[in-house]
Parts: C-alpha cells; structure tokens; sequence
C-alpha cells in the first residue's frame, strides 16, 4: 500500500506577496505576476519591479487558494504573486522533476474545493505520496530548460505610443472569405487541420484527409461559438462555416499576424451569442493599429515589438 504524507511534511507554505494587478505597470521585458489563473502556468503578465518589495524565488510551486483553486504550478522564474496565492518551498532539495510531480498530485485534490471552499486553511493536510513513492520515471523524465526558450529575438521592445495608433478597417487590409461546412461524419480521417470555433488549440478541433480549402499565412477568426478567437494558422487547413478568414493584402508573417490578432480579440466584447460577428458584421469592423505617418499600418514596428517578446525566438516565420 502507498505510503501517503501530509503536504506540509514535504514542503513549508508561504503567503504569497498579495499584490493587485491593476496597480502593477506592466513590462514586456519584466517579471511574472502569478494569478489565480488556470491557464498560461498561472502567469497573467509581466510587470516591472516595485522597489523594496522582493520577488518569489523561481523554483516554488504556486498554489490558488481560491479561485482556480489548486492550479499548482511549479514556477521557473522569479515572480510576483496576487491575492490568496499560495507558494510551497520544499523542506528539503527537490529536482523539477519531483516538483511537477507533487504539482500534479495537488492538481488532482480540486474537486474537493470550489470558489466557495478555499484552500488556504487547509492545504498542509492534503495526503500526497511520500517520496520515497515517486514512480522511478518522474526523475528520469527531461524537463526542457525555458530560459532558453524565453530568449526574445530582438533585444529591445519599443514603445507602444497610442497616440500614433489609428483605427484601420479589416477590409481595407485583410479579404474576408467564410468558411465551409464540414460534419464530423464526412470526415475523412487526415493530416489536414479542420478549424472549428474553438477557444484553445489553435482552434484546431479535428485532423481531416479532406484537402485544405485555405492557404497557410492566414487568419481565422470564430464568429460563432467562441466568438472573436483569432489564431494565426501556418499551414493550409479547412475552416468549418462558423470561422471566418482573414486573407492579408500586405507582407503577412507570424510576428505581425499575432500583433494584429491581439487587435482583434480587443473587439470581440461586442459580440456574443446573440448577436454574431458575422461577415457582414466582420466587412464593417474597425481595429486599432500603429499607424506611420503616411498613416498606413506601421507593419515593421509590429514585427519588431513581437520580436522583443520573451519567447519571440520559439516563433517560426511563414
């Protein structure tokens, strides 16, 4: 039988530094501020250092002790934290490895929680495998090193003055085209993506063996369903009739497609369910963009802040 130990016998629980994110100033070239996000390993931005107030050392698993309760993550970088955040220090020296491990097992203790039910009073008695229980393939499991990852291909971001930006209609820079109808029983199995509306994976929800209706280089965009998701798509595919596509009529490339879909996204809040972001609607939207001063959209700036982004160097070009 498994040999179960309480948390707090592994790992000494810390408040986080209970910071607020809308007095932050944020900075690309900052450092984490971890939320009670579920997604993006916590990380909501980055931020600039406030004098006089130390960040967590990287290496600490962070623990919601409410809202995404339990979304453990195990942190490689120096971060900030938000309002009822919890960090584990380990009482005794832990390899990553054994660390996203225990993550995972506190991961596994969420249902017992809710938003109504933190976990603040309560985390150290969560009954976790004692060590010597880790599975022989915990340790041998490689974990990548994300600083190399995090390398931004350009060393400076530039500033973002908003007062150079100006509104641009989609058509006057994109040729909007609807996409086609697909059910899942006329699907051929493939190595085609089939583009649904979707709000994660790239909006890709079925590999298909029909042949690709639209050309990689493009942009997708759900009108219906997860309305307003944008996602760059660099290889040809099939997008169902609920997604829109975006054909640029400039110099499109992965940098400055993921500019112009932040733009985007930026807009979806006026539409939902009930009231669609159709093509018609798509033909008559305007998004907000740095303009040059011949008030063109200013494609090189673009392309230079997504390369000043940390992780920028991970990015394939088209």
């Amino acid at each position: 039988m498994m040999k179960m130990v309480p948390l707090s016998s592994l790992f000494q629980i810390v408040y986080g530094v209970n910071l607020e994110m809308s007095r932050m100033i944020q900075d690309p070239a900052g450092i984490n501020f971890v939320s009670r996000a579920a997604d993006n390993n916590g990380v909501c931005a980055r931020v600039k250092l406030i004098p006089g107030i130390t960040p967590i050392p990287a290496g600490m698993i962070s623990v919601p002790a409410g809202g995404s309760v339990l979304e453990a993550y195990l942190q490689p970088e120096p971060f900030y934290s938000g309002r009822d955040l919890l960090y584990l220090r380990p009482l005794q020296i832990m390899t990553d490895q054994e660390k996203l491990f225990y993550a995972s097992c506190i991961r596994l203790n969420k249902t017992k929680y809710s938003y109504g039910r933190q976990a603040n009073k309560t985390l150290g008695s969560l009954m976790v495998p004692a060590r010597e229980e880790i599975p022989s393939w915990v340790n041998a499991t490689v974990v990548p090193d994300l600083q190399h990852f995090r390398a931004p291909l350009e060393r400076e971001v530039p500033d973002i003055n908003a007062k150079a930006w100006i509104d641009f209609l989609l058509v006057s820079i994109f040729d909007l085209k609807k996409g086609k109808r697909l059910t899942k029983r006329s699907m051929k199995a493939g190595s085609i993506p089939f583009i649904g509306a979707t709000d994660s994976g790239n909006g890709i929800t079925a590999w298909i063996g029909q042949a690709a209706m639209h050309p990689a280089n493009t942009i997708t965009v759900s009108y219906n369903g997860s309305v307003g998701e944008a996602f760059y798509q660099a290889e040809p595919y099939w997008a169902t009739d609920d997604v829109n596509v975006l054909y640029p009529r400039f110099e499109l490339n992965i940098y400055r497609a993921l500019f112009i879909i932040t733009s985007i996204r930026f807009e979806r809040h006026r539409f939902n369910y009930a009231r669609k972001w159709n093509l018609d609607r798509m033909k008559k939207t305007t998004i907000r963009l740095p303009a040059g001063k011949d008030r063109n959209p200013d494609w090189e700036y673009m392309e230079r802040y997504i390369k000043g982004l940390p992780y920028s160097s991970v990015l394939k070009i088209a």
